[in-house]
């Protein structure tokens, strides 16, 4: 038997270009149960819809359950929110900044206060005496402690 006419509507269904009534001429030619080897292939292609079951179809009163969900009426309830409960997340950030001020606060107290190496008079500020000349005083110790000659900036030095 010839089965050429099924070959060239299937090389036309694979570009896409078989219309619904030759889809469905291919659809009863593999419902039928004689098929040639070389065809025997595609039967599962064509079958599908025949034996797959109808279990996933909607029911009839699928409508009237989703309509009823959509109209009824919810009531919905309004919080109330008061104040300290709404300034609650700024308390907690305010007291998290305490804390770390006063951690701070207290390790500079730890690290720059009076230690047992340097005398009370050294690390004690002197009433009237301005912040620039100290640090530039404890600058001139140190290089005097170092055996060597401050230079003013403003002169220069020529070799």
């Amino acid at each position: 038997m010839d089965y050429k006419y099924i070959e060239q509507l299937l090389e036309r269904y694979w570009r896409c270009e078989t219309t619904l009534q030759e889809e469905e001429i291919l659809r009863t030619f593999f419902s039928q149960e004689n098929i040639p080897a070389n065809l025997m292939r595609y039967k599962d292609l064509f079958c599908y819809e025949k034996s797959e079951p109808q279990d996933d179809v909607l029911g009839e009163d699928f409508d009237a359950k989703i309509l009823a969900k959509i109209d009824s009426q919810r009531t919905v309830k309004a919080r109330v929110i008061r104040m300290p409960q709404r300034l609650r997340p700024l308390f907690k950030a305010a007291a998290v900044v305490a804390i770390v001020l006063t951690l701070s606060n207290t390790m500079q107290v730890a690290f720059i206060g009076n230690t047992p190496n340097t005398p009370a008079s050294q690390t004690s500020i002197q009433k009237g005496s301005s912040m620039a000349s100290i640090g530039d005083s404890a600058s001139i110790d140190t290089v005097k402690h170092a055996g060597m000659a401050t230079t003013p900036q403003n002169d220069v030095i020529i070799k």
